[in-house]
């Protein structure tokens, strides 16, 4: 079975260099794909690439992605003197030495001593050379979550593939009672019109029309036949290899359009709690469905 839940986690890591590259996936159902990204500033040039990545595997629901990226930056860092200002301070430091006749030298450790004389700046990361190490973190997310998502959904599809079969069994059920049930509206209908008519003898071919048109208003071939379209397309959706959620959302929709007209053309008490339990099956499936990719 293919379907998917569009719920899922995962977590993925790689490690480089000192530094540890960690990527989570949390998805959630979404009517479309709404894909959220979080990364450390200065990584915002390997956005569309996760989103292309993402897009590949996931095709519908709510999905956060969060980079985060620890360890060692020393590589980074770069030490830079603001010369200019380092001079400002050795020359009022000369001229307090001079005021105040102090002997002492100045050195060099105490003019970097101030603030702002030795300046510390961390460097851009070369996203071309980190993006195989993220990718790496990122598929392994991906296939975490897309495990998760896949035994999920197999669980899903599993019930829904039981909750089918009892919803064509009791369909089937209505279907053969109809004949039973012509029998009885035609006696019915033969005691209302002696009973009006005062015992006259009917006319058989008055009678036989009249049958005939209750036997067309109470017949649900149709309706039955439509069903069991229905739900062999619902089978070929579940075991699809692409995101079927709202195909079979749109199905169970019509799955109910036909059920509401059997009922109305039925209308039969004895049937009736049929066509109830028919309604609350489509109920619990369009629940499960709600979370199908």
């Amino acid at each position: 079975m293919s379907s998917k839940s569009m719920t899922g986690f995962g977590r993925g890591k790689a490690e480089a260099g000192g530094r540890i590259w960690t990527v989570e996936i949390r998805t959630v159902n979404h009517r479309y794909l709404d894909l959220k990204i979080k990364m450390p500033k200065g990584y915002n040039g390997l956005e569309e690439r996760l989103r292309k990545k993402v897009s590949t595997l996931i095709q519908r629901g709510r999905v956060d992605l969060l980079l985060t990226v620890s360890g060692d930056f020393s590589d980074l860092l770069e030490m830079k003197a603001n010369t200019s200002l380092a001079g400002i301070y050795r020359d009022a430091l000369l001229e307090l030495k001079d005021s105040l006749q102090i002997s002492e030298e100045i050195s060099l450790q105490q003019i970097a001593s101030f603030p702002d004389v030795l300046v510390r700046e961390q460097k851009d990361e070369d996203l071309e050379s980190v993006w195989p190490i993220v990718e790496q973190a990122l598929d392994e997310a991906l296939t975490t979550c897309d495990r998760m998502r896949s035994e999920e959904g197999a669980a899903m599809a599993t019930d829904l593939l039981q909750r089918l079969d009892h919803f064509s069994t009791v369909v089937h059920t209505i279907g053969e009672g109809i004949p039973q049930l012509l029998v009885q509206r035609e006696q019915n209908l033969t005691e209302r019109l002696q009973k009006l008519l005062d015992n006259v003898q009917l006319d058989p071919q008055r009678l036989a029309q009249e049958v005939a048109i209750l036997a067309d208003k109470t017949d649900v071939t149709e309706e039955i036949v439509r069903l069991d379209s229905h739900i062999n397309q619902f089978r070929a959706f579940l075991e699809a290899p692409e995101a079927t959620g709202r195909k079979v959302d749109f199905l169970l929709q019509e799955f109910l359009r036909e059920v509401n007209t059997m009922a109305s053309k039925i209308n039969d008490a004895s049937i009736a709690h049929l066509s109830v339990e028919l309604k609350g099956e489509l109920e619990k499936m369009r629940e499960q469905v709600q979370n199908i990719e």
